[in-house]
């Protein structure tokens, strides 16, 4: 700001774990493109999608070289243009698992049964998981702690016309991946 100019009016914006948490919990959209947004404004000086989708891929590169970057043209994730292998997502989470900031993103996740996009779910599991769908798309991708005291990675991606009515399939796997398909 120009020497002698005073702020008519400033804000504090939340903190970005807050931000991140209001985001996976309940699938803003308009929060998350937002947020990708301002990667490409801070990194490039440009808040568009393509300079946004390319600090994306780079920052992928540097830390998951052996797993392909996604392509992305919105920070919501799921589009008819977007792209990511579950064998990629996973790769992510293992990585992610390992870093320091690794509480603060999975209590962000949405937990089964119990609150934001997995309120509703019918697993008995115990798993942080965000959710994704589109018209004839969903996925899930997060953490299962299973019975015995492991934690997995579950990533599952359904494309198809009928992809809406996977949601009891996919509550099946997540008790699955935790040991709990017998109960």
């Amino acid at each position: 700001m120009p020497a002698g100019l005073k702020p008519v009016l400033s804000h504090e914006s939340p903190t970005l774990a807050e931000v991140i948490r209001d985001i996976n919990k309940f699938s803003n959209n308009v929060m998350a493109d937002q947020l990708f947004l301002t990667l490409g404004a801070q990194q490039r000086g440009r808040g568009n999608a393509t300079d946004a989708a390319e600090v994306v891929q780079t920052w992928w590169r540097e830390r998951l070289p052996l797993a392909s970057p996604p392509a992305l043209d919105k920070g919501s994730g799921l589009s008819r243009d977007a792209r990511v292998s579950a064998q990629s997502l996973a790769a992510l989470l293992q990585w992610a698992w390992a870093q320091g900031f690794m509480p603060e993103l999975v209590s962000s996740l949405p937990i089964t049964g119990l609150d934001g996009t997995l309120k509703r779910s019918k697993s008995t599991a115990m798993a942080h998981l965000k959710t994704g769908s589109l018209r004839d798309v969903m996925g899930i991708a997060g953490y299962v702690d299973a019975a015995n005291g492991q934690r997995h990675v579950l990533v599952a991606i359904v494309n198809h016309a009928n992809a809406n009515q996977a949601r009891p399939v996919m509550d099946a796997l997540i008790d699955w991946t935790a040991g709990k398909e017998n109960r």
